[in-house]
């Protein structure tokens, strides 16, 4: 068993700065409590900022050492302002997920206890479910592709494979059957109705299914999904669709419980994987102390499951759980409220609480 792990931070840019630490701390803290092995850090400047600074978003020693580690935490990468000659944004993280085929975007959604939601129904408190959104491919695939023909046509193209559609899935039902919701299910979203890519999507989904007779399906357009997402999120155990779909949807489940302050998120491979709130950079806010560091908390939270499941550490899954347990302490008397919802607590607050309530769990 291994007492200590690398883990590359990539602080990136904005609130990244200020969220990164918080969640490392809650981490370290968690760690202590359950007697589990250290975390060495290893950290790298990425991002519009160090764009700016040496002409390169994304460094050689930083891919470097993210190839080399155990695990990757990024706190939020880009800036609305600073972009490439091409129009488009400084994009790290998804470069990332190329570099080290990181196929499986898991995006967690679960209701806090105090932390209000835009939903009148008083099942809002039941929302406990993962989407998983394919990271490689899809519509995302076209980025660096596409042209643009005599400023007349734009063209950018997506690309779904058996391959990386049999891996995305499988982790998919493996993710149900670990969560032993009362009923595992998985479905699927997608516009196979109209698409041949995603009717080959469902096929491949339906093939894979079939190796899962314990774990019920569903299958659901992506623009029904959104009615389901308002009308019935809690009946949602975990979600699997395209890339560019799970960038959208990923951001409506976010909404249902708080807002991206309470987004965590991984993109997981066979063999690495990067943790991160699934926020932007927050550029207006950033400096201000306003930020929220929730997201950034439960994603080092993400981070310490998957190295304890991976390792075989059960010290650092119980570190984790630890770590959710704290957060909701923290939000449930309602003694705190994020600017996002009108409130004023911010990475001091909502760190203090969190830290608070972490002493008195029992490891």
């Amino acid at each position: 068993m291994k007492n200590s792990f690398a883990v590359t931070v990539l602080p990136g840019d904005g609130i990244g700065l200020e969220v990164t630490p918080a969640a490392l701390t809650v981490a370290n803290e968690a760690l202590k409590k359950t007697g589990g092995p250290a975390l060495h850090f290893d950290e790298h400047a990425i991002g519009a900022g160090a764009y700016l600074e040496t002409g390169t978003d994304f460094s050689d020693e930083a891919k470097a050492s993210c190839e080399k580690s155990d695990a990757i935490y990024l706190g939020a990468a880009g800036l609305p302002h600073v972009r490439k000659a091409d129009g488009t944004e400084i994009i790290p993280q998804v470069d990332l997920r190329f570099l080290l085929n990181l196929y499986a975007g898991v995006r967690p959604t679960r209701a806090i206890p105090g932390v209000p939601t835009p939903l009148a129904s008083p099942r809002a408190a039941d929302i406990n479910f993962v989407l998983v959104r394919e990271s490689t491919e899809g519509l995302f695939y076209s980025i660096g592709r596409g042209t643009v023909e005599d400023d007349k046509i734009a063209r950018d193209y997506m690309v779904i494979t058996r391959d990386v559609t049999e891996r995305v899935t499988a982790f998919a039902f493996e993710e149900a059957r670990r969560r032993a919701h009362a009923r595992p299910t998985v479905a699927i979203i997608d516009k196979a109705n109209v698409f041949v890519s995603f009717a080959f999507m469902r096929k491949v989904f339906d093939e894979v299914a079939q190796k899962y007779p314990d774990v019920a399906t569903e299958r659901l357009y992506v623009d029904a999904s959104t009615l389901s997402f308002l009308s019935r999120p809690w009946d949602f155990d975990v979600l699997v669709t395209e890339n560019m779909f799970g960038d959208i949807l990923s951001d409506l489940a976010a909404g249902l419980v708080g807002g991206m302050g309470y987004a965590p998120s991984a993109d997981i491979g066979d063999n690495h994987a990067v943790f991160q709130p699934a926020h932007g950079s927050a550029p207006d806010i950033a400096g201000t102390g306003k930020a929220n560091p929730t997201a950034a908390i439960l994603s080092a939270a993400l981070m310490l499951d998957w190295l304890g499941t991976r390792h075989e550490v059960p010290s650092m899954v119980d570190a984790s759980t630890l770590i959710h347990r704290a957060v909701d302490s923290a939000f449930e008397t309602g003694a705190l409220l994020t600017c996002e919802l009108g409130g004023m607590s911010g990475v001091r607050e909502v760190t203090n609480g969190v830290l608070n309530a972490l002493k008195s769990e029992h490891g």
